[in-house]
């Protein structure tokens, strides 16, 4: 099975070097991008075509919201989960009616995201 491929979306570069890092650990996995805005993400994804979007919540321009809102829209819309340091309730439901797939805050990364992942393509 080939890989699966991942868009990483954040507007912190330290943040995408530690996620790109961390998730280079399992070989199932492939970032394919790494963009720095939801404007960037919905340019890049009719070439990158990623199987699964890793969606910062909070960033200037276009937030994760309404970025998620986008894709999800599209025919044939990848997985998409939102990564945050913010874990209210009411992020969660705003998170949920544009359509993600999931939510982790990233404190969790470590232990939730891998096995989050890999129930979505069971």
């Amino acid at each position: 099975m080939p890989p699966l491929r991942i868009l990483l979306v954040d507007d912190s570069l330290t943040f995408l070097e530690s996620a790109t890092r961390f998730l280079a650990i399992d070989a199932r996995l492939e970032i394919v991008g790494r963009v720095l805005s939801g404007e960037d993400a919905l340019e890049q994804m009719p070439q990158l075509c990623p199987d699964l979007v890793l969606m910062d919540l909070a960033m200037p321009g276009m937030n994760g919201l309404e970025a998620t809102r986008q894709i999800k829209a599209k025919e044939s819309a990848p997985y998409v989960v939102v990564l945050t340091l913010s874990d209210g309730s009411e992020y969660r439901t705003a998170v949920e009616a544009v359509g993600a797939d999931g939510f982790i805050t990233k404190s969790e990364i470590c232990t939730a995201l891998l096995p989050l992942i890999h129930s979505l393509f069971a």
